[in-house]
């Protein structure tokens, strides 16, 4: 590593390590480009490696190396067994290192195509990337696939490391070629700086030291241009910001509010403002590790006290007075799909951003980048690995920045509710403004007026199952003895609706999203008129059925599963819909070409519906007779 020039200077060389800005950069481009090796060398030629590890790498070289008794830099950063065995980068791996003038953090990212998401994920905090290309080889398709893929997650300063020069003999006509080519073909890209540098990683030519073996070329060697340029285009966009992540109150004397910062320093005596409340105050004190603070720099966990006493939460931001933070619950967003899963207009995610966690929804997918062309594609889901523009709607709003102002305030990943997997990482390229006039109505009569009038409460029990499972049969014989009992109550039939309110919707996984969300919000308001609904839809997937469950109160929402055998739906197949599905005739049918999410805990679990429907229908009002208060 690098050390003191005094050993007995300890202390001047620490404060002078701190004064070092930090520059993040990506390497990226086609599998064997060499950009693992690349990394290697520039560790080694910055005498970043400990002793021990550069003893290690003289064993793994002689085990797994690919350079015969020379040292194999790529072994550095490919640490995975499973990467030295393939000699292919699988993961994103982040090395430190630092020169004179500047620190580093590069993100060595995968080449194969089947990782993108792993390096959309490098890139999105990076102010550069590195794109290496083959001199052998020229441009190939990750080069254009990866070079989209950094425009989209907001970089804008390009190195194009032209390697492998040694395998050409150094010829200035190849890298001339190579980068004229380039050139053209991410002009339409926009960004704002392309430096073209002639190298060769392996031999170690014009990465500290200019290169004897191309005395033609008369650019920078690549450390001497990683040093020069700017460390970020983002922080200078936004003032002071400070995502709250958790309140410090150990008695009535001491107030608190812990987080990182964000952008921007602060000091004792700035003007703040709260987002989303837009209270003002000021910055009373700083405190880091018990002690106390005259200013804060960005990227310290900090304490901060107010001179006034705000009612503050987790995920509220406090910002400078005269640069606040933006509050909005609408956004157009890029989004890079992680999930195997599907992503569908209209499910529901949890989003995170800075210290916020939100419910969100994606009510449009607007069109999908193609990361081979650039071009926009239509978009009806999402899959592996692709990049979209989409729209957000959040339950409540979001402090934000959009991602070229923050990357802290504009970044953001979606995760699925259930399994709490991270399906989408995304940034908010704006905020949609929705109509100013659009108030939410108190109404007099409300739910316990109707409560009080209909001697009984409301909410809706939702059937769930394949098609010919028996939902409508037991919904509309539980009906009948509801409305004997005197009992308001209304069934809301999967084929009635789309009749109707529903008629313009197919039967894709999109629409399925859509037609549940329409049913619920239906569903929702007939139980705030006092009536007790009942639903016969299939709704297949658990995300909607959750989400349809989310706008009920507590216990108003009864989940039945209706739980028959696809087979025996198969034989029942009163209206012919599987023998026609089994032919192609009905594409998107569910249980043969799309699936169904079985209920893992619902309220009432039944079988053989066909067979106890007398019992069932009692087991169903004895529910409602507890919690709706029938007698």
């Amino acid at each position: 590593m690098n050390a003191p020039e005094n050993p007995d200077n300890v202390q001047a060389y620490l404060e002078r390590q701190n004064a070092l800005g930090t520059l993040r950069f990506i390497t990226c481009g086609s599998v064997d480009g060499g950009k693992s090796t690349l990394i290697g060398r520039m560790l080694f030629e910055a005498h970043s490696l400990f002793e021990d590890q550069s003893s290690t790498l003289q064993q793994v070289s002689r085990k797994h190396g690919t350079q015969g008794e020379d040292l194999d830099f790529a072994l550095i950063v490919d640490g995975l067994v499973a990467e030295r065995e393939q000699g292919i980068t699988i993961d994103v791996a982040y090395r430190f290192f630092a020169t004179e003038r500047r620190k580093f953090i590069v993100a060595d990212t995968p080449g194969h195509s089947e990782y993108t998401r792993n390096m959309a994920t490098g890139a999105s905090t990076a102010t550069l990337a590195v794109i290496l290309i083959d001199a052998s080889s020229g441009i190939m398709e990750q080069t254009r696939r990866h070079s989209i893929i950094c425009q989209c997650m907001g970089i804008r300063q390009i190195i194009l490391a032209v390697n492998k020069m040694d395998l050409v003999n150094y010829d200035e006509a190849v890298f001339a070629a190579i980068s004229g080519e380039y050139e053209m073909f991410a002009a339409p890209l926009g960004f704002d700086s392309i430096t073209p540098i002639a190298l060769s990683a392996l031999k170690g030519e014009n990465i500290t030291c200019r290169s004897s073996r191309m005395p033609w070329y008369n650019g920078p060697t690549l450390i001497s241009k990683l040093e020069i340029v700017p460390l970020s285009l983002r922080q200078a966009a936004t003032g002071f910001a400070m995502s709250v992540q958790s309140i410090n109150r150990p008695d009535n004397r001491f107030l608190g509010y812990n987080g990182e910062i964000l952008s921007a320093p602060v000091h004792v005596g700035d003007k703040v403002r709260i987002a989303p409340s837009g209270a003002a105050s000021v910055i009373k004190k700083i405190w880091l590790a018990g002690a106390e603070l005259a200013s804060a720099a960005p990227g310290l966990s900090v304490t901060l006290e107010l001179t006034d006493e705000i009612g503050i939460s987790r995920g509220d931001v406090i910002a400078s007075k005269t640069r606040p933070i933006e509050v909005a619950d609408h956004f157009e967003a890029d989004i890079v799909w992680m999930s195997h899963t599907t992503g569908l207009a209209g499910r529901q995610y949890l989003m995170k951003l800075a210290s916020q966690k939100i419910i969100a929804t994606l009510p449009t997918l607007k069109h999908q980048i193609d990361i081979y062309t650039g071009q926009k594609l239509a978009l009806s889901k999402l899959s592996l690995n692709e990049i979209a523009r989409v729209t957000i709607t959040t339950q409540k709003p979001l402090c934000f920045a959009t991602y070229d102002q923050s990357a802290a305030l504009g970044a953001f990943i979606l995760m699925d509710q259930q399994t709490n997997e991270t399906v989408a990482a995304g940034m908010i390229r704006f905020a949609l403004r929705r109509a100013s006039n659009i108030h939410q109505q108190r109404l007099e009569i409300d739910r316990t007026a109707h409560r009080a009038l209909n001697g009984h409460g409301s909410g809706v029990f939702w059937f769930t199952g394949l098609s010919g499972s028996g939902k409508s049969t037991i919904a509309n014989e539980f009906a009948k003895l509801l409305h004997a009992r005197g009992i308001r109550t209304y069934i809301l039939d999967g084929d009635n609706i789309r009749h109707g309110l529903n008629k313009d919707l197919g039967f894709t996984d999109a629409d399925r999203v859509e037609n549940i969300r329409r049913i619920a919000e239906v569903a929702r308001l007939m139980a705030e008129a006092g009536i007790i609904v009942l639903t016969a839809f299939i709704s297949p997937f658990q995300a909607e059925r959750e989400m349809a469950r989310s706008l009920f109160d507590d216990g108003d929402f009864i989940e039945v599963f209706i739980d028959t055998p696809l087979a025996v739906c198969e034989a029942r197949d009163a209206k012919g819909l599987y023998k026609k599905a089994r032919r192609g005739e009905i594409p998107n049918f569910t249980g043969i070409d799309s699936p169904y999410e079985a209920p893992l805990n619902p309220e009432i679990h039944l079988e053989q519906v066909d067979k106890n429907t007398a019992k069932n229908t009692k087991m169903l009002f004895a529910l409602a007779q507890s919690k709706f208060g029938i007698i």
